[in-house]
């Protein structure tokens, strides 16, 4: 099974996407700030990465940058409520951007797409 590795610091959000990609199949590996999602990526090698961009301590663009610099080939999408975002010039390095909704159409659509 793939395993998803979830960083993002809102408990809500957490619970749905995990409880979507389980129902989806996928392992999830869950991380509540950005510190704690590079240790997890270290330990649990993800086959895809959903991050949060706003979140305290370290945010998500450097945590993108980070886990890039560890491993290229794993995909990281990039999940805001903020569509600014997307033209930070940080934010190109991910594989994919999707704006955070109670809908997960497009959030599994991407993740599919890299991880089937």
């Amino acid at each position: 099974m793939k395993k998803i590795l979830l960083v993002d610091d809102d408990e809500s959000i957490q619970l749905l996407y995990q409880e979507v990609f389980k129902e989806e199949g996928y392992v999830v590996v869950s991380a509540f700030n950005g510190t704690e999602g590079i240790e997890k990526f270290r330990e649990e090698t993800p086959d895809l990465v959903v991050l949060d961009i706003q979140m305290p301590g370290l945010n998500g663009i450097e945590v993108l940058r980070q886990i890039k610099m560890m491993n290229s080939a794993v995909p990281v999408i990039l999940c805001s409520a903020y569509h600014d975002y997307k033209q930070d010039l940080g934010a190109w390095a991910s594989d994919e951007y999707v704006v955070k909704s109670s809908d997960t159409e497009d959030l599994l659509a991407a993740v599919r797409k890299y991880i089937g």
